[in-house]
């Protein structure tokens, strides 16, 4: 399989025509891999099938240069928006203090269950799901350290990149686990299958087509960070339209760390637009080219093969992230790192940059026939085990 000058592996860009396009699920072969590996009953020490295709190593070593030379840089621009420790919110600030006398911790639990009472099913699932994409934050900083020229060498190397993973990794580190005790006192999920959920998603990992190359790594978690900074700011919205303004602020407050980061990867990329704008121009296209595969496209319970695709129509459905956000995400890129005016661009960078800026009416095109198709069909509905199998419109 060619690639362009070394960095990018492009392919084809393609919707399947008989579904409809749900944002969670843009996914070519990590689809395959995932529906092959769930019914091959995954276990949490099992790795999925690799396509005999796939390309690891895309970056040629000479750019690992690249990244050396903006060491100044990244520790003067990008380490600065990081939170010191001291100054970060903590899981325990938004939930029931059980240092306090007895009957006082148990007349906050019962006020927090009070609150949750309210929430729909539908929405539970929605936030299990979040919370559960959270959770499975070993895979990605595995992920990152994986890149070529910016991975944590030693473990607690001093180089800003590394210095970078380690405290994003911990700042996301308190979403999950604010999420996950929130719910847990809820008593409205099912906690021992969420348990296995995350389990199985840390050990199946995760292949999103990055290639160990941190061009296409940042653009994708540019890509991320604002996709989940608009889900965790809409389930902040519905929980406040059901009365649950602790939730609210919690999910609130998880959407404005993920802003807070989207900046940085988004100054990344920018940062490589300057120095090396052809490669990071091929590697955006190469990115949106293959669609962004959401990180928790391998989630499976145990149960339902299509646990993934099931949660993300539900999300989809309540208006949490949806293929509208995913064009507008793209959008939103096109013009924060200008790339309509981007100039010194070769020919392989001038057709990639034709194509990244034309992609989003495409996808809106294909999103209003899939909407038309899907008017047509009955709804369904389908048993989520986080909710003890309760039924959940799709």
């Amino acid at each position: 399989m060619q690639q362009a000058q070394g960095i990018c592996n492009p392919q084809h860009f393609s919707i399947p025509g008989n579904c409809r396009i749900l944002p969670h699920y843009h996914v070519k072969t990590p689809a395959a891999t995932a529906t092959k590996f769930r019914r091959q009953s995954i276990s949490a020490v099992a790795s999925p099938p690799r396509p005999c295709d796939t390309v690891t190593h895309s970056m040629p070593p000479e750019k690992v240069e690249v990244f050396r030379s903006l060491d100044k840089w990244a520790t003067e621009t990008i380490l600065p928006m990081l939170k010191p420790v001291e100054k970060c919110w903590q899981p325990h600030d938004f939930l029931p203090d059980s240092t306090q006398p007895s009957d006082s911790f148990i007349d906050q639990v019962r006020a927090l269950r009070e609150q949750t009472s309210r929430l729909p099913d539908d929405y539970l699932v929605v936030l299990v799901g979040d919370m559960i994409t959270e959770e499975a934050l070993p895979t990605y900083m595995s992920m990152i350290n994986r890149f070529d020229g910016v991975k944590d060498e030693t473990g607690a190397s001093s180089d800003p990149w590394s210095v970078w993973t380690r405290c994003w990794t911990a700042e996301e580190n308190r979403h999950g686990d604010l999420l996950k005790t929130y719910l847990y006192l809820s008593g409205r999920v099912n906690m021992p299958t969420i348990e296995r959920s995350i389990q199985y998603l840390i050990g199946a990992g995760m292949d999103t087509g990055l290639e160990n190359n941190p061009y296409l790594g940042f653009v994708y978690t540019s890509f991320q960070e604002r996709a989940t900074f608009i889900s965790h700011g809409n389930t902040a919205r519905l929980a406040k339209e059901n009365g649950d303004m602790v939730l609210a602020r919690i999910c609130g407050i998880i959407a404005s760390d993920e802003k807070r980061h989207e900046n940085a990867y988004i100054k990344m990329v920018e940062k490589l637009l300057e120095v090396d704008p052809t490669d990071t121009m091929l590697a955006i296209s190469d990115m949106m080219r293959k669609n962004i595969t959401m990180p928790a496209h391998l989630m499976y319970d145990g149960q339902d093969p299509h646990l993934f695709h099931h949660f993300s129509a539900v999300a989809q459905r309540l208006g949490v992230y949806t293929a509208g956000d995913y064009a507008d995400i793209l959008d939103f890129l096109v013009g924060r790192w200008k790339l309509e005016n981007l100039e010194g661009l070769s020919s392989s960078g001038q057709q990639a940059q034709d194509f990244v800026c034309g992609l989003a009416p495409r996808l809106r095109k294909l999103q209003e026939r899939a909407d038309l198709r899907a008017q047509k069909m009955q709804p369904q509905s389908v048993k989520f085990s986080w909710i003890f199998n309760k039924e959940v419109t799709l």
